[in-house]
């Protein structure tokens, strides 16, 4: 939600991003992009705030700790775009209220979102559809920018989680069942192989996947409207980019939540 509203917004407001010079620019791929407002910001300050907020209650730790690091995160994150010149102070600062008024607006219905989300059988239509949707009528520009590709890759990504994590709460007693263990250096030592050698699996079976699925719909894709692979401002076309790029991300997002799982288990890394 934060990213769809954050693309939309630059692309309707049309604010420019700062001039060069005098700014130093340090990033070129998104220069093409208007800036108000920082998505940077705002998803910087959703993620930190998000997760100081659902964790406040469930573990031990103070809370101005908490408080105090989500703060650091967001900022950190918004000064960095100003050294690497992307955005002005308003961009970020503008950025990072609109992700506060959002968290406010949607946090009373946290639960009722991820109640729906969790167990409703429309949940896997739903996901799928209207994110697709928003993607083919994303607001149209005088030229290719690529905050349309990055939008559906965001929301692409975000549908094919959810339904990964609707069919494991319909099929799946719990995601994680490994056994606790004792503190001691010897089984630090083995827990850390264990984390690693989990989380080594499931990149490479994500980058695997994003590979394969990428080949095969754009071959698809190509072979459909008559042009190359590698011809980029074919792919940039709506009707190619926003298939090409929602298919692929949204069998990441499943492989992530569903298959790399499973796999953990079939290898005794659970």
């Amino acid at each position: 939600i934060v990213m769809y509203i954050g693309q939309v917004s630059k692309d309707i407001l049309k604010w420019p991003r700062p001039l060069s010079p005098p700014v130093v620019k340090l990033e070129l791929r998104t220069n093409a992009e208007y800036g108000m407002p920082s998505t940077h910001a705002m998803a910087a300050t959703a993620i930190s705030f998000s997760f100081f907020i659902a964790t406040m209650n469930q573990y031990k730790y103070p809370f101005e700790l908490g408080l105090a690091a989500a703060f650091v995160f967001s900022t950190l994150v918004c000064l960095s775009r100003l050294y690497t010149g992307m955005h002005t102070v308003l961009d970020v600062i503008g950025g990072a209220l609109i992700s506060a008024v959002l968290l406010m607006l949607l946090y009373p219905a946290w639960d009722t979102i991820d109640h729906l989300l969790l167990t409703s059988p429309f949940c896997p239509l739903f996901s799928i559809v209207v994110p697709l949707l928003l993607c083919y009528n994303y607001p149209k520009l005088d030229y290719y920018s690529p905050t349309r590709g990055d939008t559906t890759t965001i929301l692409g990504a975000a549908a094919g989680a959810t339904v990964g994590f609707w069919l494991n709460n319909q099929y799946v007693a719990s995601a994680y069942t490994g056994k606790s263990v004792q503190p001691g250096f010897p089984v630090i030592t083995s827990t850390m192989v264990f984390m690693l050698a989990r989380f080594f699996v499931g990149i490479l079976v994500v980058l695997l996947t994003r590979w394969l699925m990428k080949s095969v719909v754009l071959g698809m894709l190509g072979y459909r409207y008559k042009f190359p692979i590698r011809d980029l401002e074919a792919r940039r076309r709506l009707e190619v980019e926003v298939p090409y790029k929602f298919v692929t991300y949204s069998s990441v997002g499943f492989t992530a939540t569903v298959i790399v799982p499973l796999l953990h288990e079939l290898l005794g890394l659970m």
